[in-house]
């Protein structure tokens, strides 16, 4: 390889290693071996915020007070909001997603049921009740990894 390829090449890598360490900023937690991009459609209104909770590899922690590796929110954007967050590791996980749009820190649930729209990781077909476990766990490997997660509007 020439002198001019070989700078070219440390240039590239450079601007990719900058590039990463810039989109790291954007994502929840503190940077490690695998980051996990959530794509979250179906997103009706810009108002309040779009809450994610992770959850480890273990069905007695889901959908449980306490048993979230981590909850963070960003802001909410129709018709889609991305959010980011740096995992501990590579790894199995779930993803449950609510769209707060009142921005009052809560998942509200009327005498009906849920009245935010909401989502967990591999949209499981959900008809009464809450999906389980192994339909919304995920594997995610070193690197960059991407999930899309589709509301359900409430009626």
């Amino acid at each position: 390889m020439t002198a001019g390829k070989i700078a070219w090449a440390t240039l590239a890598g450079t601007l990719a290693l900058l590039a990463g360490a810039a989109q790291g900023q954007e994502c929840e937690g503190k940077p490690g071996e695998a980051r996990l991009s959530i794509v979250v459609e179906g997103v009706r209104s810009s108002h309040g915020l779009m809450t994610a909770t992770l959850y480890p590899d273990d069905k007695s922690r889901f959908l449980v007070r306490n048993g979230s590796l981590k909850v963070w929110r960003d802001r909410a954007h129709a018709p889609v909001t991305d959010m980011c967050i740096w995992l501990p590791e590579p790894g199995a996980y779930a993803v449950a997603i609510y769209h707060d749009a009142n921005a009052n820190m809560k998942f509200d649930i009327g005498p009906l049921g849920p009245t935010e729209a909401y989502g967990f990781s591999n949209n499981p077909r959900i008809l009464f009740g809450k999906p389980s476990f192994e339909s919304v766990r995920f594997v995610a490997h070193g690197g960059d990894n991407v999930i899309h997660v589709k509301l359900h509007n409430p009626a």
